[in-house]
């Protein structure tokens, strides 16, 4: 089990585990602090990261941004991942493919679903993330390409 699983299962039946693991993966990648998520579920093969809309990630339209969303996407990828690829393995994003479908006007949830995914292969990778609104309704998709390395 990788460190960061660890934690978040250490954390999560805590009041307020998740929201202090979500500060402590912001301070270790301070980007993805700027849309200020909220990692609410990990596990091999799924992350789920939520973001609250509000001001500091709207666009001049009121809606959220679509670099909030890709952040937001490239976070639940990418933990997603770290949590799926065998011991020692290493990884990177090395391109990311997204779809803007209907204006994202409430909060939202990216899920990173990697369950399908042969882990063990290594090479590129391509991880799918789905962002929906509180309606239920899909947003915004993201295929994104994981370079990795297994261990060895």
């Amino acid at each position: 089990m990788s460190k960061a699983l660890a934690l978040f299962n250490r954390l999560k039946t805590l009041p307020g585990g998740t929201r202090i693991f979500t500060l402590g993966v912001c301070r270790t990648a301070p980007y993805f602090g700027s849309i200020r998520p909220h990692i609410t579920d990990l596990a091999p093969g799924l992350a789920r990261v939520e973001l609250r809309k509000r001001r500091s990630v709207e666009n001049h339209l009121g809606t959220v941004h679509a670099i909030a969303m890709c952040n937001m996407a490239e976070l639940a990828g990418g933990l997603m991942t770290d949590v799926s690829v065998p011991a020692g393995a290493r990884w990177i994003p090395s391109g990311m493919t997204v779809k803007y479908l209907k204006k994202a006007k409430t909060d939202l949830v990216a899920t990173a679903d990697g369950s399908g995914i042969d882990w063990n292969a290594g090479g590129d990778v391509v991880t799918t993330v789905q962002v929906r609104d509180t309606a239920g309704e899909l947003v915004f998709t993201a295929d994104i390409t994981m370079n990795v390395k297994l261990a060895g």
